[in-house]
């Protein structure tokens, strides 16, 4: 059997938590900010946990897993 790929997108944005959840960067947060309030800005400043929903799919782009 051929080794499968990861998604080299996958390994860039996200990580696996001891609990096996996976964290990702909040998006939107590059530019732009003065459309945004401060309470946006400050709600989205730190790492998020993707919902259950989207973990499944993100984790079967990453076959081997993320380090």
């Amino acid at each position: 059997m051929p080794k499968l790929k990861t998604k080299s997108g996958v390994k860039k944005r996200f990580k696996l938590t001891a609990s096996g959840l996976l964290k990702h960067g909040v998006a939107g947060k590059r530019h732009r900010l003065m459309s945004h309030n401060a309470k946006y800005i400050r709600q989205n400043r730190r790492t998020k946990v993707l919902s259950k929903a989207d973990t499944a799919a993100v984790k079967a782009w990453a076959p081997y897993g993320l380090s």
